[in-house]
């Protein structure tokens, strides 16, 4: 299987959405959303705010790794 390295972030806040490119060395934590400001953090029990927000799990998960 390829692992996918785009998601489509939609924020909790406002429902922007944005494609965002997905790092393979690291879980982005913290993510601005470029329309309200709000920094989205990921919700409990998920390791990133792809895994949260986005459309794609980032690619550990899809890799079945564990993240971070």
């Amino acid at each position: 299987m390829e692992t996918i390295l785009k998601s489509e972030i939609t924020c909790p806040n406002c429902g922007h959405k944005k494609m965002e490119d997905m790092p393979t060395n690291a879980c982005q934590f913290f993510y601005e959303c470029e329309n309200c400001k709000k920094v989205l953090k990921p919700k409990e029990g998920d390791c990133c705010v792809y895994c949260s927000y986005g459309t794609v799990a980032c690619p550990p998960i899809q890799e079945n790794k564990s993240c971070c």
